[in-house]
């Protein structure tokens, strides 16, 4: 698989979980070993992204986005594999939340209170469904195949967010269960009584 096509998976937002299993391992290579310094997010941009994920897949009895380092695949993604102009999409997009933030609170969106926080991801997750309702482009329109991370911001967030944290080891093994290399088969073993009922 190229990363140009994995891009395009995580630009269409498919949940990550429905993905064939060479995706997730594909996805994987880009999680960043333990120690990574930021090299596109800067300080502020990247408590953004934190809270902002973190509020998508909350900690519950698994760690959540902040827990599976989501914010540092956001930030490989964006250094080693995006194009330039999906780079500076991203980031305008991030700077828009704390305009709409700042417009509305009078504070950049990491500095509003939780209810805030929380109100204003709630709006931007309505426009996606009042831009649902769009007719389709149609006619002689050519797609642009170097644009993977462009479109409206927060349906490219929450796509990466949602293939950052399922393909990490939290995600993937904690949360969906699932085994990297499966282990042995043991086909002819006994069940436990409680499990025959």
């Amino acid at each position: 698989m190229q990363r140009r096509d994995a891009l395009k998976f995580l630009a269409t937002g498919a949940v990550a979980s429905t993905a064939a299993p060479d995706l997730f391992g594909f996805f994987q290579e880009a999680h960043p070993a333990s120690g990574y310094a930021l090299r596109t997010l800067n300080p502020h941009q990247n408590a953004t992204v934190v809270l902002m994920s973190e509020i998508i897949i909350p900690e519950t009895d698994t760690p959540g986005a902040k827990g599976a380092r989501v914010n540092e695949f956001i930030d490989v993604i964006l250094t080693d594999w995006a194009i330039e102009g999906d780079r500076n999409n991203f980031l305008a997009g991030l700077a828009t939340v704390d305009k709409q933030s700042n417009e509305l609170y009078g504070k950049d969106f990491v500095d509003a209170s939780p209810a805030q926080q929380l109100a204003l991801m709630r709006a931007l997750d309505e426009t996606i469904g009042m831009l649902a309702g769009r007719p389709a482009r149609h006619g002689n329109t050519v797609p642009d195949w170097d644009t993977q991370l462009r479109g409206n911001f927060f349906v490219v967030f929450k796509g990466i967010t949602l293939h950052g944290y399922y393909t990490s080891e939290v995600g993937f093994t904690r949360e969906l269960g699932l085994q990297i290399i499966p282990g042995a088969q043991h086909g002819c073993v006994p069940v436990a009584a409680e499990k025959k009922a």
